[in-house]
């Protein structure tokens, strides 16, 4: 048998769901406010429910002690349980529902009294402050019991004080009224407390739809998750609230788009500025993968919509794999090129081999010739107005690449370029992804030509790279150099739309520009300058004198 499972401890203390620890903490405090509420308001009714009474009690004292005649009669007449003032004080008691009305001589002695036994005889309490003409309110206790008490002195007609007037109101009303208010508070504190406990429910369940029913420590955790992960991953994430403002971006995001933390708080076009990369964290651009340019960085942005109407942008590095995929382009023309050469090279040495055999020596010296000196032309011509060693490889190879595809490229006559560029691999890059643009425009074309012409005002270079293919019309001028934009079919490794956007950028960020017009007879001549890409040209070297070589003697 199964050992029996241990019985679970009950355990005490607050709920671990915040759905349950609101509603808790909000009917805590809004019965605490009732009860607060209710202590406060019973406290000064009982005081004002003795005050009250108090007046009640000296305006009645008042009023008796102005009836006329009555200071005459406790002055003239004996005290009688069937004298005119007992009667006077009784009618009065009656119609106002007083506990007593004492009306009392200047020695103190009861003229009136709700029992007439004690008519004649001194009264219990002290009466010396009414007989000496101030009017008294206390809660005091007599032979009736306690009462709220009013006391006034009892004037003749020339004003002299020849007696008092007590007038007394039960205690026990003035209780039974607190009493009678407490149920009646009672119902609006605990219908006070029950709209409280419902509005505290209402708050409670949206505060658990959006927290998902989690408790305070999952919620602590899956911040300390998100944090340790976000500033983790190799990945940039910008998220937006719903007005469209950043509201968090992490380390690696900062790194690929150069900002840091002041932008949190600004939109997408405040912090990066207007452009393609603002459009597509700002959600103007739709689509997945998409392709933007941020310096020189090509970045790959996906945007997702949250639930509370803001987004979440990713953003992964592409300029490395967009640079290896150029180089796996070039690397496949030039395998292309060499196979056909070596094609064609077998072709030309079973031409070789035919005229040796022949026995036309003459004719092969002669072949052998024309193939040498049309590559070696080629060369020469290149390498004389391009002195920078990079450049010339890249048209050199351009060159071969483009024959073999059936184009011709030409250099023309008019470039000149020393040796003095300051960042030669940025014009590799803008040279290179021009020209391969014109060798896929013109490619298949009868009179396929394609013409570099680079060369140096001062310290400013000048590209121009012309071709003989369609042209661009005059409403995509300026979309070509758009992130992303592009009429040709993607590889499968790459993306398209950025060749000709980084050629922007490159000219851009060294005070230059790029633009694009119509070569004259047709086609496209794209146009790039570059403001000081060339360094300054230094002093001729002087002409040293080589010293006379020291003999051994001089040398030991």
């Amino acid at each position: 048998m199964s050992p029996t499972p241990p019985a679970r401890r009950l355990r005490l203390g607050l709920p671990r769901r915040v759905f349950s620890q609101v509603l808790l903490m909000q009917v805590a405090i809004a019965a605490g406010v009732a009860v607060l509420a209710t202590g406060l308001f019973l406290a000064p009714l009982s005081d004002q429910l003795d005050d009250q009474a108090m007046r009640r009690a000296l305006a009645i004292a008042q009023t008796t002690a102005q009836q006329p005649g009555l200071a005459e009669e406790v002055r003239d007449t004996p005290p009688s349980p069937n004298g005119p003032v007992q009667r006077e004080a009784e009618r009065i008691r009656k119609a106002t529902q007083a506990e007593y009305i004492v009306v009392m001589d200047w020695r103190g002695v009861r003229w009136s009294h709700t029992d007439p036994k004690q008519i004649g005889g001194i009264v219990s309490t002290d009466p010396g402050q009414a007989l000496a003409g101030k009017e008294v309110m206390e809660i005091d206790s007599g032979t009736l019991g306690r009462s709220a008490r009013g006391k006034v002195p009892l004037r003749d007609s020339d004003g002299t004080v020849v007696g008092a007037v007590s007038v007394g109101i039960a205690y026990d009303s003035v209780r039974a009224r607190l009493i009678h208010a407490i149920p009646g508070l009672l119902a609006y504190a605990g219908g006070a407390l029950a709209v409280g406990a419902l509005a505290a429910w209402l708050i409670s369940r949206r505060v658990q739809r959006q927290t998902r029913d989690l408790a305070f420590s999952d919620i602590a955790s899956l911040l300390s998750e998100r944090e340790a992960m976000l500033h983790g991953i190799r990945e940039g994430v910008v998220a937006l609230d719903r007005t469209g403002r950043i509201r968090l971006v992490n380390d690696e995001a900062q790194r690929l788009l150069g900002i840091g933390d002041a932008v949190v708080g600004r939109s997408p076009d405040e912090a990066l500025g207007a452009g393609r990369t603002a459009d597509v964290l700002a959600g103007r651009v739709a689509g997945t993968d998409l392709l933007t340019v941020r310096g020189q960085r090509v970045l790959v942005a996906n945007r997702m919509p949250t639930d509370d109407g803001g987004a979440v942008a990713t953003l992964r590095d592409r300029t490395e794999l967009e640079q290896l995929g150029r180089e796996l382009d070039s690397t496949r023309g030039l395998i292309d090129a060499l196979r056909a050469q070596d094609h064609e090279h077998a072709n030309r040495m079973h031409t070789l081999l035919g005229l040796l055999e022949l026995e036309m020596y003459d004719d092969a010296v002669e072949f052998v010739g024309e193939v040498v000196g049309d590559h070696r032309a080629t060369a020469e011509q290149v390498t004389e107005r391009i002195e920078d060693p990079l450049l010339a490889a890249l048209l050199v190879g351009k060159a071969t690449v483009a024959a073999e595809r059936g184009v011709a490229l030409w250099v023309s006559d008019r470039t000149r370029l020393p040796d003095r560029l300051i960042d030669p691999q940025g014009l590799v890059t803008v040279v290179g992804n021009l020209v391969d643009n014109a060798l896929d425009a013109v490619a298949g074309k009868p009179h396929a030509r394609v013409e570099v012409e680079l060369r140096a005002e001062g310290r400013t270079a000048i590209l121009r790279v012309r071709d003989t293919g369609p042209g661009i019309p005059p409403e995509h001028r300026e979309l070509i150099f758009t992130e992303g934009w592009s009429t040709k079919k993607p590889p499968a490794h790459r993306e398209r739309g950025i060749g000709l956007s980084l050629v922007r950028r490159l000219a851009e960020r060294q005070g230059g520009s790029a633009t694009v017009g119509e070569a004259h007879g047709g086609g496209a001549e794209f146009t790039v300058v570059l403001p000081e890409a060339l360094a300054q040209p230094g002093p001729e070297p002087a002409l040293t004198v080589p010293s006379a070589p020291q003999t051994a003697k001089e040398e030991s």
